[in-house]
């Protein structure tokens, strides 16, 4: 699928404004394509990038609320398995559609759920939409388990590349599957770690952007 990868997986618990920035950073940098798998230092709420603040801290619960720079629905963070796909601008991959690459990347996590032993299939069509919940509105190609969405995305494109940020709800995934995932992507993938001058660069960006007031209430 992808001709090359570069696996992040991101074992520093972060707060909800520097994993976004980790993110944007790295689309503002990469050269090849970036999978990254993160965790989170308290229990958070992301949302998409226009909707409304107040829809969502009505329902926080106390956790950790960030705008994502990605759109989509109200996503809860904390016991789920939250993952990003960077793309840069200079990979074929990029050329495809948004739905495309959904497809892709999505098709790519059923067979590595499958790999371990669970069912999953992708979704044909959207339903109805019934909340402002990412998990409680099923699109074409999210993934489906039991009869329910387990896992959803939002793209980002930009100058510089697509930013895939998805969420599987599920925190018990065996160890394994990280490589599965990458290895479907990429047969080829190779292990990377974030460097000082991106590590500056995403605090930056959290200071100055997503744990800002203004970014948060900005809709």
């Amino acid at each position: 699928m992808l001709e090359g990868l570069q696996l992040f997986d991101d074992r520093d618990e972060r707060c909800a404004a520097p994993n976004m920035a980790v993110d944007e950073a790295l689309l503002a940098d990469c050269a090849v394509p970036v999978l990254r798998f993160y965790r989170w230092k308290r229990p958070s709420i992301s949302f998409g990038y226009f909707g409304r603040y107040a829809e969502v801290a009505a329902q926080s619960d106390r956790r950790d609320i960030v705008r994502r720079w990605t759109g989509g629905g109200i996503v809860p963070h904390g016991a789920d398995f939250t993952y990003s796909l960077i793309i840069p601008r200079s990979d074929s991959f990029f050329q495809r559609s948004s739905i495309e690459i959904y497809a892709a990347v999505h098709d790519a996590i059923c067979r590595a759920l499958q790999e371990n032993g669970m069912e999953a299939f992708l979704a044909n069509g959207a339903a109805p939409k019934v909340s402002e919940s990412c998990f409680a509105n099923p699109v074409r190609a999210d993934v489906i388990s039991r009869g329910q969405k387990i896992a959803g995305a939002a793209h980002r494109r930009t100058r510089a590349g697509l930013l895939h940020q998805g969420s599987i709800q599920r925190n018990t995934l065996p160890d394994r599957f990280r490589e599965d995932f990458a290895r479907i992507l990429c047969p080829q993938f190779e292990p990377m770690t974030l460097s000082l001058k991106l590590s500056d660069r995403a605090a930056q960006i959290a200071e100055k952007k997503y744990g800002t007031n203004e970014w948060l209430t900005r809709w």
